[in-house]
């Protein structure tokens, strides 16, 4: 019995010695699937929304320099709107209206030069990158078949596809996106990510199809690599080169940018960009003005057109990875990320608003439609302050 009990202990001591080498050698791994497994925890989302870097592999842009956007008179906001931001746990908001910045909040204890997680508003950040590198056909045509241009998607899911019907999601793959799902798709998606796993390999082993390409729209996170992985093979420069090079340099934001990476140093395109509040305002605020900035044409205006009106299958309001209001007036657009991300640009009134949030209950019944009628009534007041014509 002793001699059992001796062996025994010397394979637990094995086991123990084993766990320790595997927990040193793969400390960084651990320590950031951790991070994921409690990146919405309620005590914490605030404070990581903020300071991403601290848990995921990241690549920064070096794209700081430019004046603070210029400061218009205090606006009058709508009744609601405090009891809103408390309700949707907003973190910042940023109000332009003409160019000038109008109201403007931090709650939660952040801070203007928070650099925040824009989740999925990075797509339509991307769509702008992909419309400067087409008119210099440096990327290819998006009727272009996906394995095409990205070879390595040869034999997945994507096959028969074109870019087209990535940009406007109707790839047909299937693609569970239920973020409350830890089977999901899009979660196991963020493990190999926090893992120092491969997105482009994530991306090839799609083999599930739900329609025929370019039949049906349904949201699609892992679409949007695809298009970065067609930005990359065509051009043979990563995403923050070209990002910072001919998208953010010439808009001159105040504050440096980062994306999140994989273990490859390839950009989590889909959700993985980190600016200031103010800094993606910014960018609104060139697409309400048809892609020109400081009198330069920084996004041809033809492709803010075409991207940011309706032409996603089934009447979907969806364009080039742009949400469209649908219902709204005055060309209203807006990028939208989970947890309460927002940049709703509408020409008409010549306003942009910019929110982050960390609002656990983006999914909750009535929440999306609720947030669009503040955006509008927001719009409504600060367009009528001071304006004759209103």
């Amino acid at each position: 019995m002793r001699r059992i009990w001796r062996i025994l202990r010397n394979v637990a001591l094995l086991l123990l010695a084993f766990a320790l080498v595997v927990a040193v050698w793969k400390h960084d791994e651990i320590r950031r699937l951790i991070a994921v497994n409690r990146l919405f925890a309620e005590d914490r989302i605030v404070a990581n929304f903020s300071a991403m870097d601290r848990a995921f592999l990241t690549r920064p842009m070096a794209v700081a320099g430019g004046d603070p956007l210029p400061q218009g008179p205090a606006a009058t906001l709508p009744e609601g709107l405090e009891d809103w931001l408390a309700a949707r746990q907003v973190t910042g908001l940023v109000v332009l209206h003409r160019g000038q910045v109008v109201a403007e909040d931090y709650r939660l204890g952040t801070g203007r030069d928070d650099l925040r997680i824009q989740w999925s508003i990075s797509k339509s950040v991307l769509s702008l990158l992909y419309g400067i590198l087409l008119e210099k056909a440096e990327v290819p045509p998006l009727d272009t078949p996906i394995v095409e241009a990205v070879p390595a998607l040869a034999g997945s899911a994507y096959a028969g596809a074109t870019l087209r019907d990535a940009m406007t999601m109707s790839s047909g793959i299937g693609f569970n996106e239920d973020y409350l799902d830890y089977h999901s798709d899009i979660n196991r998606m963020g493990r190999v990510l926090a893992l120092g796993g491969s997105m482009d390999a994530f991306a090839a082993g799609q083999s599930v199809r739900a329609a025929p390409p370019g039949s049906r729209w349904q949201y699609v996170s892992i679409d949007t690599h695809v298009i970065a992985m067609a930005i990359r093979q065509a051009t043979g420069r990563s995403l923050p080169d070209l990002m910072q090079d001919r998208l953010l340099r010439p808009l001159a934001p105040e504050h440096d940018a980062y994306f999140l990476t994989d273990g490859y140093g390839v950009v989590f395109a889909l959700g993985g960009m980190n600016m200031t509040t103010r800094d993606i305002a910014r960018i609104g605020l060139m697409v309400a003005r048809g892609g020109e900035w400081d009198g330069r044409q920084i996004v041809p205006a033809g492709w803010i057109a075409e991207s940011t009106r309706a032409s996603a299958p089934g009447g979907a309001p969806y364009g080039f990875q742009w949400w469209l209001a649908g219902d709204g007036s005055g060309g209203e657009v807006f990028g939208r990320g989970i947890y309460g991300q927002y940049l709703y640009i509408h020409p008409g009134r010549d306003v942009v608003i910019a929110v982050n949030a960390a609002d656990r209950g983006f999914r909750n019944p009535g929440v999306h439609s609720g947030n669009i009628a503040m955006f509008r009534a927001i719009a409504e007041a600060v367009s009528s302050n001071g304006d004759p014509d209103e």
